[in-house]
């Protein structure tokens, strides 16, 4: 049996229940049978396991829980031997990002476009506009708003 994904086609689906190690260079989807059609509720790759407990182990284990009954949790691979890392992860964030698999936004992490400064206390801020000194104004929770004592602008830090 075998389930087409965007162009590929996956081995599967199988009970979830019913897998056995070793699995190795694979794109694999965690799905949940509804009725009479299967939903993605997690895509990822791997490169090799024979852990026999790698998905109960699995960090996001919990939220396929959550999103089904476990008896009707099933598995898809794709086998890719000739793969490597990149294409298989190419691969998993085109059928996230086309099909937005519950479990898959709960453990998505953000990496940050931004760098965040330490704090230092001797290090004096300039103000952008007129070049004056900026002093702490307000400390809120998570941020800090510094003031120029001149010109009167502010800004935000963040708190580290």
């Amino acid at each position: 049996m075998s389930i087409q994904i965007l162009q590929y086609e996956f081995l599967g689906p199988i009970k979830l229940s019913e897998w056995g190690p070793p699995m190795e260079k694979v794109v694999y989807l965690i799905l949940s049978r509804q009725k009479d059609f299967f939903k993605i509720i997690y895509a990822d790759d791997c490169e090799q396991t024979s852990d026999e407990k790698f998905f109960i182990n699995h960090p996001s284990f919990k939220c396929w829980n959550n999103s089904a009954l476990e008896k009707s949790l099933h598995l898809a691979i794709l086998p890719m031997f000739e793969s490597g890392n990149e294409e298989r992860k190419r691969i998993s964030d085109l059928i996230i990002a086309r099909y937005h698999p519950i479990c898959n936004e709960e453990v998505k992490e953000v990496k940050p476009d931004y760098k965040i400064r330490q704090k230092s206390d001797t290090q004096k801020i300039s103000c952008p506009c007129c070049g004056s000194e900026m002093k702490v104004d307000q400390v809120l929770e998570k941020s800090t708003i510094i003031r120029c004592t001149e010109c009167g602008i502010s800004d935000t830090r963040l708190n580290s």
